[in-house]
């Protein structure tokens, strides 16, 4: 962890302190790499949005340059979130907001939700499933610090089959035919169509429902939607094209389809069998389990709001969510964190921590998973996911000892996104 070589990497930076922004953090408690444990009494330095040093004991910074105190707490990367739609939030009025939102109206619920977002603590996300003009325009916002938010990597609208859980459905036909994605496929030639469609369009990954879902309002089951074929086309156009692809899966059946397909990661998967963590070890795939989504809709079972199918899944798909990701976890899967916050409130994602504890993580086995993994998993790993000299300047800090108390990340107390701080501690 020594940084000599990369101050002098950086010393322009640093001897240019009166042109740039210098600021240095004393960590009493600084889990730079999740992981390998705790690194004590330790100077993160950093000049504008990059980390360029990290040194042993408490640096004193020179004139003119900035000291964060954060030596009585336990400092650590930037959390990220594999699994969040940042547009909306599913409440009783999510039907109707439908029918009278703008692409304009859910940019700047976006916006609020990015902002709060970062406030808990995750300085990055990946949305997977939303109307993509207002989710690629804000993620770029983020990113040019026109707007302040986590940094978002997303596929913007679902690759789906007519009538899917990614399709419109519930509504009547004149509706559903005026608001039906253009990414609805049929058939492998026109799901290479809406891939490239996508792509096209500012994806930075590819999300499919490989079956069908909970929340969507119809009665066409969990199991596999997308066939075979039209899998393959999926991951074949996407990777021709420098993208991966990631599954909504439920069903077993879809599950194992999609990563025999070749999709890099399956979000949810519930009814995964011992034939499916073969497969994902096979394939090198990720999980990522979303058990607070589950939690979340399992609530909603007897609420009169919720159309009648879905409360009919949510009953059924909610219960199992935290034993699936005790089988996955012992069966040696890869897991990256991620929520599906938006089914869940914005904000409260650290709460797929303390489901991630009972289901047998040790919590800094569940840290690492939304940082080192979750980095590798959404290809930012040589930007985020460590505080190492040459990354993004993306740290957070709490007060007391989260290997001790997973808890304690409901409430941070500090962030700092991108060199720039959000919150400091009372």
């Amino acid at each position: 962890m020594k940084s000599i070589a990369a101050a002098l990497l950086f010393g322009s930076a640093i001897a240019g302190a009166a042109q740039a922004d210098t600021i240095y953090i004393h960590a009493g408690h600084l889990l730079a790499i999740p992981g390998e444990g705790y690194l004590e009494e330790q100077t993160v330095v950093i000049v504008d949005d990059r980390i360029v040093a990290i040194e042993d004991g408490y640096v004193t910074p020179n004139p003119g340059e900035r000291l964060i105190n954060l030596t009585d707490s336990y400092v650590m990367p930037g959390l990220i979130d594999s699994h969040v739609h940042l547009l909306s939030e599913f409440s009783p009025t999510a039907r109707l907001n439908a029918l009278t939102y703008s692409e304009v109206d859910e940019a700047f619920d976006g916006a609020m939700h990015a902002r709060r977002t970062l406030q808990a603590g995750f300085t990055t996300v990946q949305d997977v499933g939303g109307t993509p003009e207002a989710i690629f325009s804000l993620r770029d916002a983020i990113m040019n610090g026109r707007v302040p938010g986590a940094r978002i990597r997303a596929s913007g609208a679902s690759i789906t089959p007519t009538g899917g859980h990614g399709d419109v459905n519930g509504f009547s036909p004149a509706l559903m035919q005026i608001f039906q994605s253009d990414f609805v496929c049929d058939g492998a030639d026109d799901c290479r169509r809406a891939t490239r469609l996508a792509v096209r369009g500012g994806a930075d990954v590819i999300k499919i429902t490989a079956t069908g879902g909970v929340l969507s309002n119809t009665r066409a089951g969990l199991g596999q939607q997308l066939f075979d074929d039209e899998l393959v086309a999926i991951v074949e156009a996407a990777e021709s094209m420098g993208r991966r692809v990631t599954a909504h899966a439920h069903g077993v059946d879809g599950i194992n389809a999609a990563l025999r397909a070749g999709v890099h990661s399956i979000e949810h998967g519930t009814y995964l069998n011992d034939e499916t963590i073969e497969l994902f070890l096979e394939h090198d795939a990720i999980l990522v389990p979303t058990v607070i989504a589950g939690v979340t809709v399992t609530g909603w079972t007897n609420e009169e709001w919720l159309p009648a199918p879905s409360r009919e899944k949510a009953a059924i798909v909610g219960p199992l969510m935290i034993d699936m990701l005790r089988r996955a976890h012992e069966g040696g899967v890869r897991i990256a964190f991620g929520t599906d916050t938006g089914v869940s409130r914005h904000g409260e994602n650290a709460l797929e921590f303390v489901y991630m504890i009972e289901a047998g993580f040790e919590p800094e086995e569940a840290i690492r998973a939304a940082t080192v993994i979750a980095a590798e998993h959404i290809q930012l790993e040589d930007e985020i996911g460590t505080i190492e000299a040459g990354k993004s300047a993306d740290i957070i800090a709490v007060t007391a000892d989260p290997l001790l108390n997973i808890e304690e990340l409901l409430d941070v107390d500090f962030v700092m996104a991108r060199g720039e701080v959000y919150r400091l501690p009372e």
